[in-house]
């Protein structure tokens, strides 16, 4: 099987003006991400509609691919990089996630020989309430039921399993892909503004991964922050010497 890393970005945002540029302990985000996705030794593309972003990733071994700015989302910018390629497994590994772990790439790669499609979350009790974090409620089997921004499942009493926070990198058989991006947009999408209940909608199974790491992605300032702060934890779990 084939596996391949897409990393999407686009420069509009309309949170954090130019965000992939955005320096955190002064490196660009994009540079984080693209840094981290090559350390997992998988092949990685880079997936830009600006020269701007591909500018600050020039001098590191990443292909970069160039997309048209009016593709309405990370997944269908994907889809366009891949859909000529020989590839039999693709992960979406978003432009504005700056943890990468290999051993979690590994283990998404892993569960497409079973699944359709593969995600991850992380037990985190302060995005309960929180509408800018996705929460998800899984089956028996650890298959998504439902993804939202409300607080999902109710807790009527203090829970150890739940409250589930999903990490927004997705990990697709390509077939499975191609036929996403080519469905409209569903209800359900279109009532949270989430893309991956498109795939619920039309019957396509989304096994949800666990993980002890420490993920957040970037959307405002006060992202920057705190992703800032984080990252010296981080680096010492991802430095060439630290195990594994």
């Amino acid at each position: 099987m084939r596996k391949l890393i897409v990393i999407p970005s686009r420069l509009g945002s309309s949170r954090l003006k130019e965000k992939p540029l955005q320096v955190i302990k002064g490196k660009p985000l994009i540079r984080w991400v693209v840094e981290g996705c090559l350390r997992t030794g998988e092949d990685v593309i880079l997936a830009v509609d600006s020269e701007k972003i591909a500018e600050v990733v020039k001098d590191l071994p990443v292909k970069v691919v160039f997309t048209p700015s009016d593709i309405p989302s990370g997944s269908d910018r994907v889809a366009h990089v891949v859909k000529d390629l020989d590839v039999d497994f693709v992960i979406n590994y978003q432009g504005d996630e700056p943890f990468v772990y290999k051993e979690d790439v590994q283990r998404l790669f892993l569960a497409l020989e079973e699944s359709p499609v593969a995600t991850l979350a992380v037990r985190d009790p302060d995005a309960y309430r929180d509408t800018s974090s996705v929460k998800v409620v899984l089956d028996k089997d650890q298959y998504a039921l439902y993804f939202s921004r409300s607080p999902i499942p109710y807790l009527k009493q203090e829970d150890s399993f739940y409250p589930l926070k999903h990490v927004g990198i997705y990990a697709f058989r390509k077939d499975v892909l191609m036929d996403f991006v080519r469905w409209q947009p569903s209800h359900l999408e279109r009532l949270e503004s989430l893309e991956q209940l498109r795939l619920l909608e039309n019957g396509i199974k989304i096994k949800v991964l666990l993980s002890q790491n420490y993920y957040h992605g970037v959307d405002t300032e006060e992202d920057l922050k705190l992703v800032e702060e984080k990252l010296t934890f981080y680096l010492s779990r991802t430095a060439p010497n630290s195990p594994e």
